[in-house]
């Protein structure tokens, strides 16, 4: 699937990295690549929802695949 959207950090326990899409719905990627972790950056990425267990209860867990800001 294609998402865009803007980066957000959630500071839910320990604290998780997160997009809220376009669509408004809230992505957690499990391999969230260190150069898009800047709060309010504009990006589309290209992934897969996967099954995850988490402590964070925030999102639907995907893993990306590819990006473009």
């Amino acid at each position: 699937m294609k998402i865009t959207g803007t980066i957000e950090y959630q500071n839910i326990g320990p604290g998780c990295w997160g997009i809220i899409g376009r669509n408004g719905k809230k992505y957690r990627p499990v391999n969230f690549p260190e150069q898009l972790k800047v709060p309010g950056k504009k990006v589309t990425v290209v992934a897969r929802e996967v099954d995850d267990i988490s402590i964070f209860q925030w999102g639907i867990p995907v893993r990306i695949s590819s990006f473009h800001t």
